[in-house]
């Protein structure tokens, strides 16, 4: 059975909105842990729209489960990686100014500085993955950084799944199976829901975390978190 790692970013977005500390991005962690949730997953960006910094630390003590801090390795984020010393880290090639993550690693051109970075997280005893595209090349290269897991980007799975294409599973099952191969362990996140999870965990030999977000906390607004987890779980056993 897969893992499921709950994103609480837009928790952080809709608290920001109006300002204050309505709704309270640790009571929510709290929450989706006793409703079942096996993670908590934050990607704070550079200009603290939604997660802030302050957040990491202050759910450090609450969670319990596994915590997963999602980022670009920026000095600022390396630095309070290894403060909080997570469950895993997540190295996410963002733009500063990007809505949302886009893209996965150039691993093969980015080599030398993730062999680094990855180093000094493992030094501190805190598991490494890689968000990649679902390319051969790319899970490769990621073999070479020495990262502990990969993080297969799944939008393009979930737009064409969308459209009634479940060919677009094929790219990652190949990449699944090397992984496997090279001994990496695969996690996978971005557009997953329930509409397309089922078919992604059916399909992909060693999945073992899956962390959503965007979706479930919209899927929750009208079925109501806990039922929502409920039913992530049952689809990812």
């Amino acid at each position: 059975m897969a893992k499921l790692s709950v994103n609480i970013n837009k928790i952080a977005t809709l608290r920001n909105s109006r300002g204050g500390d309505v709704p309270n991005v640790v009571q929510f962690a709290k929450d989706v842990q006793r409703f079942g949730a096996e993670g908590v997953t934050i990607h704070p960006r550079p200009d603290e729209r939604h997660i802030r910094y302050q957040d990491a630390f202050d759910l450090k003590p609450e969670v319990y489960t596994e915590y997963n801090i999602e980022g670009n390795p920026i000095p600022k984020f390396i630095d309070m990686v290894l403060e909080i010393k997570p469950t895993q880290v997540t190295l996410v090639p963002d733009a500063e100014d990007a809505i949302t993550s886009n893209a996965g690693w150039n691993t093969v051109k980015h080599k030398d500085f993730l062999i680094e970075v990855i180093k000094e997280f493992k030094n501190n005893g805190i598991r490494t993955s890689i968000f990649v595209d679902p390319d051969l090349h790319q899970i490769e290269g990621a073999k070479e950084t020495g990262t502990d897991r990969i993080e297969l980007y799944t939008e393009a799975y979930a737009h064409q799944y969308s459209l009634g294409n479940k060919e677009a599973i094929k790219p990652y099952m190949a990449c699944a199976g090397l992984a496997n191969a090279l001994q990496l362990g695969i996690n996978a996140g971005h557009d997953l829901s329930l509409d397309n999870i089922k078919f992604f965990k059916e399909n992909i030999t060693g999945l073992l975390e899956v962390s959503i977000g965007h979706a479930l906390i919209a899927e929750s607004l009208y079925i109501g978190v806990e039922n929502v987890i409920e039913m992530y779980l049952d689809k990812l056993k």
